[in-house]
C-alpha cells in the first residue's frame, strides 16, 4: 500500500488558514493533520478541520447533478447528466440575459476562502454575462470599513508576535472557538506574565480563561472606546511624540471625547465606572512603561447598528498610547490587505459590457430583494440566482423572508454544493462541487501573513467538479470565447498576485505548490514609524474621507436599533437582547451535518441568565420559544450566568433541517444595515422568551 503526504490548506472562513498535511493511501485520503513546520499552524488543527476527511467522504456528499422534482424547499431531486444540467442552465440564463442580464444574480461568500474556487472563473462568467453584482457584506464589511477609514487598510499586528505582548485585550471575539492559533500564542504570553482581558457581552470559553471579563451591553463597544480615550487624555496616559508625528486630528478628538466620562460610559455600556477607568489606566500604563499592548478586535462587536464606528474608535487607541511602536502591540482586525492579490487578473472586471455598470445587490438584504418587483429604482426583478460557497437560507438575516424569496416558483435557482443544505433544498438544478481535498487553490489569510498553496490530494468523488471547471463549462455553453475562460487553475494561480510587489517579489506558483507556503516580506511592526496607508499617511482621528461620504468624521457613538435604552417601546414587548455567536463545533453553517460534531454540540440551545429564567418560569433543559415580530425559533434552555442579565445567547448557525422546529436564530434577526459598510446587524436584536409545554 503506497502512502504519500500532500500539502494542502484549510479553506474555511477562519483567520488561522491552517497548512494541512493530507495522508493519501492508494488514492484515498486517510488523515488530515496540521503542518508541523508552518509557524502559525504548528501541527495543530481545530476539532472541525481535523475531521475534514470525514466530511469529504460523508455518506451524504452530493456526487451527481440533480434536477428538482418536488416543490421548492421539499428537497426532492432526480439524477441527471452533466450535459443535461448545463444545457438547462445555459438555456435559462441565456433567455433571461436576452431580456435583461441584471435579472441574474450570483450569490456567494466564504464557503471556501480560496482565490481560485471563490474569486476567479465565477466572477469572470458573471461579468461577461452582465449579471448584477453582489455586495458581499455579510461578515466583516462594517468593521473593515471603519478600520480602513482610520488605519487605511486591513493591516495590523502579526499573529506571530502575540506571545510577546504584555497586555492582550480580546474585544468581541472567542478565539478558542474561532481563532485557535492566536489563542495559543495568547496563552503563551499569559504564562510569561501577560494580562488578558476579554470584552464581550457573553462569558465565552475565552472570557472564562482571561484574567478579567468586561460584560458590556451589545452594541455599546464604540461608547466604551470613547470612554477609554477620555481617561487616556484626561490622565495624560499618551505618547505625545507618536501623536504629533503620526496622527491627524488629535485636538478635535480631545474635544469630542470630553463628554465621555467614565460615568456616562458606564451608564451606556451597562458596566461600572471603575471598570472603564481601570481598563483605560491599564492600557495607558503599558504604553507609559514601553510594554507592548495588543488588541485582538474581532467581528462580533461590529454586527450592530454602530458597528463600523465601533471598529474605528477601537482602531484609534494604539496611536494614542504608541502601542504601534511594538511588533507585539497595536491592533489586529484583519491582515487581509497585506496580500498583493491581483483582483483584476483573477476576476476580469473588464469583461463587463461597456457603457453600463451593472446594479449591485446587497447579500444581507437578499430576503427583501428576492421579493421585489421590477421598478425604476430597483431595476429588474431577480429571475435567476446562482448560489455557490454559501448557504443563505440558513445564514442570511430574517430567514423567514429569505425562505419565501427562495420559494418563488418563477425564480430559477442553481446551487453548487457538497451537501443538500437548507439552500440546496430550493434549487432547480443542484451541482456537485469538489471539496478542498479534490482541487487546486491559492490562499491568502486574514489572521496571518503566509501565501499558501492547496494541492489536490485525491481525484474528485463521483462526478463532482471544481467551481472553476463548472463555470468554464457554463461559459462554453453560453458561447463565451474569451481566452480567459480556457485558462487552467494553475495558469490563474500563477497570475493571482501582483508580481512586482515587494511583499512577494520572488513569488513563483510552481515553487509555492511544493513548499506549501511563503511569508510576505513586511515589517514586524507595520506602523512603528507611521506610514499608514490613509490619504494623509497618518492614523486619522479626523477623517476627511468619512466627511466626504456623509459620515461623522470623528469617533462617535450610534446606539443600537433595538435595545432597552434606544427603543424602550419595543423593549416593552421584547425585553431581552440576543446575540448568536458561532458554536465551537461549527464554522458558520459548515460542519453542521457532520454527525460527530453535531453530537458534540448537542441540540440548539439558548443561554439565559438565572434572573431572566426565573421571571419566566424557565428551568434548565426546558424547551423555549424565542420570538419577536419577525419570527421565532425553539431551543433548549441553559440557565447560566455566562449570559449577563437582560441578554440571551443562541450559539449558531444550525441548519434549519436539523432543528426540531426547522428554524434557527436568523428567524428573529433583521435585514437592517450598519452605520457604514452596508453590513448586517445580527447582534442588534430584541426578543422575548417563553417556556413551551414539555
Amino acid at each position: 500500500m503506497t502512502s504519500t503526504i500532500v500539502r494542502a490548506v484549510c479553506p474555511h472562513d477562519c483567520p488561522d488558514t491552517c497548512a494541512l498535511h493530507v495522508t493519501v493511501k492508494d488514492g484515498v485520503a486517510t488523515e488530515v493533520k496540521g503542518d508541523p513546520e508552518h509557524p502559525t499552524t504548528a501541527g495543530v488543527l481545530c476539532t472541525k478541520v481535523s475531521r475534514y476527511a470525514e466530511r469529504t467522504y460523508h455518506k451524504d456528499r452530493l456526487l451527481f447533478p440533480q434536477k428538482r422534482v418536488g416543490r421548492k424547499g421539499e428537497g426532492r431531486f432526480e439524477r441527471i447528466s452533466w450535459d443535461e444540467a448545463l444545457d438547462i442552465i445555459a438555456g435559462k440564463l441565456g433567455a433571461i440575459a436576452a431580456r435583461d442580464p441584471e435579472a441574474i444574480l450570483p450569490y456567494s461568500y466564504a464557503g471556501t476562502m480560496g482565490w481560485l474556487q471563490g474569486e476567479s472563473m465565477a466572477p469572470r462568467f458573471f461579468h461577461k454575462l452582465g449579471a448584477s453584482l453582489l455586495d458581499r457584506t455579510i461578515c466583516a464589511m462594517a468593521g473593515g470599513t471603519g478600520y480602513k477609514y482610520t488605519i487605511g487598510a486591513k493591516v495590523g499586528t502579526d499573529t506571530e508576535q502575540v506571545q510577546n505582548a504584555r497586555l492582550i485585550i480580546i474585544w468581541g471575539g472567542n478565539p478558542i472557538a474561532s481563532n485557535l492559533h492566536l489563542w495559543t500564542r495568547a496563552q503563551e504570553a499569559k504564562r510569561k506574565g501577560a494580562r488578558l482581558i476579554a470584552i464581550d457581552p457573553y462569558r465565552s470559553l475565552t472570557a472564562e480563561k482571561c484574567h478579567q471579563h468586561i460584560a458590556l451591553l451589545p452594541g455599546t463597544d464604540a461608547a466604551l472606546a470613547l470612554g477609554i480615550m477620555h481617561v487616556l487624555i484626561e490622565e495624560n496616559l499618551l505618547d505625545h511624540d507618536y501623536i504629533a508625528q503620526y496622527t491627524l486630528g488629535f485636538d478635535l478628538l480631545k474635544q469630542r471625547v470630553r463628554e465621555w466620562t467614565p460615568e456616562k460610559t458606564a451608564a451606556t455600556c451597562g458596566i461600572t465606572a471603575g471598570e472603564v477607568t481601570a481598563l483605560a489606566r491599564e492600557y495607558g500604563a503599558a504604553g507609559q512603561r514601553g510594554e507592548p499592548a495588543m488588541i485582538r478586535l474581532n467581528y462580533g462587536m461590529q454586527r450592530v447598528r454602530g458597528g463600523g464606528m465601533a471598529a474605528r474608535n477601537i482602531a484609534c487607541l494604539p496611536a494614542l498610547t504608541g502601542a504601534w511602536r511594538h511588533a507585539a502591540g497595536g491592533v489586529q482586525l484583519s491582515v487581509s490587505d497585506s496580500f498583493p492579490k491581483d483582483n483584476q487578473a483573477l476576476q476580469r472586471p473588464d469583461l463587463m459590457p461597456s457603457g453600463k455598470y451593472p446594479r449591485t445587490i446587497n447579500m444581507s438584504t437578499i430576503g427583501d430583494d428576492l421579493l421585489r418587483e421590477s421598478s425604476p429604482e430597483f431595476g429588474p426583478k431577480i429571475d435567476a440566482l446562482v448560489v455557490y460557497n454559501s448557504n443563505p437560507v440558513a445564514v442570511a438575516p430574517e430567514s423567514g423572508v429569505v425562505a419565501r424569496g427562495f420559494a418563488r416558483e418563477d425564480l430559477f435557482t442553481v446551487v453548487l454544493e457538497h451537501f443538500q443544505t437548507d439552500t440546496a433544498d430550493y434549487a432547480d438544478i443542484l451541482l456537485p462541487a469538489t471539496t478542498q481535498l479534490e482541487h487546486t487553490d491559492i490562499h491568502g489569510a486574514y489572521g496571518h501573513l503566509y501565501l499558501m498553496a492547496n494541492n489536490p490530494a485525491i481525484a474528485p468523488l463521483g462526478e463532482s467538479r471544481p467551481n472553476t471547471e463548472i463555470f468554464r463549462l457554463l461559459a462554453q455553453r453560453m458561447g463565451f470565447t474569451d481566452p480567459c475562460f480556457s485558462e487552467t487553475d494553475d495558469e490563474i494561480a500563477a497570475k493571482a498576485v501582483k508580481r512586482n510587489d515587494e511583499r512577494l517579489i520572488h513569488f513563483d506558483w510552481s515553487s509555492l505548490k511544493k513548499t506549501g507556503w511563503a511569508k510576505l516580506t513586511v515589517p514586524d511592526a507595520p506602523f512603528a514609524k507611521g506610514g499608514f496607508p490613509t490619504p494623509s499617511g497618518k492614523c486619522e482621528f479626523y477623517s476627511a474621507a468619512m466627511q466626504k461620504d456623509g459620515l461623522d468624521p470623528l469617533p462617535g457613538y450610534t446606539p443600537p436599533y433595538e435595545s432597552a435604552a434606544s427603543n424602550p417601546e419595543l423593549a416593552k414587548d421584547y425585553p431581552l437582547a440576543m446575540i448568536s455567536p458561532p458554536a465551537r463545533n461549527f464554522l458558520n453553517s459548515s460542519f453542521v451535518n457532520v454527525q460527530s460534531l453535531r453530537a458534540t454540540e448537542g441540540e440548539p440551545h439558548l443561554d439565559i441568565h438565572p434572573d431572566d429564567a426565573a421571571a419566566r418560569g424557565i428551568a434548565q433543559g426546558d424547551t423555549v420559544r424565542i420570538f419577536n415580530a419577525r419570527g421565532s425559533f425553539h431551543a433548549m434552555a441553559r440557565v447560566t450566568d455566562k449570559a449577563r442579565a437582560g441578554l440571551v445567547v443562541g450559539l449558531s448557525i444550525w441548519w434549519k433541517k436539523f432543528a426540531a422546529d426547522n428554524k434557527n436564530a436568523n428567524e428573529v434577526t433583521s435585514q437592517r444595515l450598519t452605520d457604514m459598510g452596508r453590513a448586517p446587524t445580527f447582534y442588534d436584536v430584541l426578543v422575548q422568551v417563553e417556556k413551551l409545554a414539555q
